[in-house]
């Protein structure tokens, strides 16, 4: 499979993921984040494994030092990843809150309502 391939799999993947997480609750998600904290420190062994290899991939591609510098998961990078879950889940949730409410000259209200993102993907180089 080449990497456009997967990389459609997985954002298909992601889609349908986030119609079921828009649909959760307040508590399910925050659980979610929380638990993909523990998965993140977890899992750590295997990550650095995978990191290594990507590392090893990348110095005989030739990427120049600070490329390779930027691929590097390091245990301080790790514990921010997992730290940011856990912080996301302590914040208060946005979903559902109307803000911006406005009387149209035809006695109208216009609001805005805060909804699902949908899906966010970070690459990491």
């Amino acid at each position: 499979m080449n990497i456009q391939s997967l990389v459609r799999e997985l954002a298909s993947k992601a889609k349908a993921a986030s119609r079921i997480l828009a649909t959760a609750s307040t508590a399910q998600r925050n659980a979610a984040l929380t638990i993909l904290a523990d998965l993140l420190r977890g899992s750590a062994d295997e990550i650095f494994a995978a990191n290594t290899q990507d590392i090893e991939r990348a110095q005989t591609a030739g990427l120049d030092a600070a490329r390779i510098d930027r691929l590097r998961i390091t245990t301080a990078v790790l514990e921010s990843m997992a730290v940011a879950c856990t912080h996301v889940a302590s914040l208060p949730d946005p979903v559902g809150e109307v803000d911006s409410m406005v009387r149209r000259p035809n006695g109208l209200w216009v609001g805005r309502m805060r909804i699902p993102l949908g899906v966010i993907a970070i690459i990491y180089e």
